[in-house]
């Protein structure tokens, strides 16, 4: 049996396509949405480092393919204590994705389950869609012919935002909000906070509660009291 996930955790509101910032991904972005409306498109498998926008596209593709009545599966390997149990119990569905695969490599028993799950869903013409941080032959996988099933698909190296790509989002989605966020406070966030785009939004919507209760403009020090009080160890 797969470990069922709360469904915020399997669908976090913001993993959807509309919600995914491209930038030099936009190739990826449409081969996955392909995948998850038409079926019998090419299987993807898709590598980059953290924060590059991996399980966001996974999601996405399973909450698509979901809402247009197609059966999904999402497993996000890392996170699963018995990874060998867990990909040997999928079972049906016309999507499976499968989040960092590199947490298998090594486990003999879990690489000839997906071994065999690929073998199985190409027989029964479902769809998989990969995500790694490596290539499959830099992943340390031990079995061979996986290696080279995975090495069959198409792939996409995907890239993070950089420093002016997330600050372009973070101006327009707070632009929607009727925000005004300065370079200068714009400056002060990015040198004290992480740079993860989807923290980044998530600390918005804080921004944007906070500043209507208080009727306040977002300063530094209105960003600064705002982040005190979330328990951040930011000066």
């Amino acid at each position: 049996m797969i470990p069922q996930l709360p469904l915020a955790l399997r669908w976090p509101r913001r993993q959807r396509f509309e919600h995914f910032h491209a930038g030099a991904n936009a190739a990826a972005l449409a081969a996955v949405e392909t995948l998850a409306h038409e079926p019998g498109a090419p299987w993807l498998y898709l590598h980059g480092p953290a924060g590059s926008g991996k399980s966001h596209l996974l999601m996405a593709a399973c909450q698509a393919a979901g809402d247009a009545g197609r059966g999904v599966q999402y497993l996000p390997l890392a996170r699963i204590a018995d990874r060998t149990a867990a990909i040997r119990g999928v079972a049906g569905g016309a999507l499976l994705a499968l989040d960092d695969l590199g947490a298998i490599a090594g486990e003999r028993e879990a690489e000839h389950a997906l071994f065999d799950l690929y073998n199985r869903a190409k027989a029964e013409g479902a769809a998989l869609l990969f995500a790694a941080e490596a290539v499959p032959t830099q992943l340390g996988l031990g079995l061979p012919d996986l290696r080279s099933r995975l090495g069959a698909c198409t792939q996409f190296a995907l890239k993070p935002l950089d420093d002016a790509e997330r600050r372009d989002v973070l101006k327009a989605q707070a632009g929607l909000r009727g925000i005004e966020l300065d370079d200068a406070v714009l400056d002060w966030l990015f040198a004290r906070h992480t740079r993860d785009l989807g923290a980044l939004l998530d600390l918005l919507d804080r921004l944007d509660q906070a500043s209507l209760a208080a009727q306040r403009r977002v300063t530094i020090p209105f960003l600064r009291g705002m982040l005190r009080e979330m328990g951040s160890s930011t000066p």
